[in-house]
């Protein structure tokens, strides 16, 4: 799992992209999905969905599915609101 960190604003944005797309070539070729937590955020902003389509471009030119689990209710609202909600889907229950 891809684990976000407390705060992602445009400060951490380049940072944290650089170590989603490092963890995403490190996982193993039959994961076939990538799953970012997001639970951990607490203070971000509109980075932050810069960084999780950034990381869903990534997994999806690698070949993997990707979601997202735990995204915070104001950062699913920035989502909507910038028409990319659908682009963050929640992981399936397995």
């Amino acid at each position: 799992m891809l684990v976000l960190p407390a705060e992602l604003t445009h400060a951490q944005a380049a940072g944290c992209s650089r170590m989603l797309a490092q963890a995403l070539r490190a996982m193993p070729a039959g994961q076939g999905v990538a799953v970012a937590d997001a639970s951990p955020l607490e203070r971000f902003d509109s980075s932050a969905l810069a960084v999780l389509l950034e990381c869903r471009r990534e997994a999806l030119g690698a070949g993997k599915q990707f979601a997202v689990a735990g995204l915070p209710a104001r950062l699913r609202s920035l989502a909507t609101l910038y028409g990319v909600a659908g682009l963050l889907p929640e992981p399936h229950a397995a």
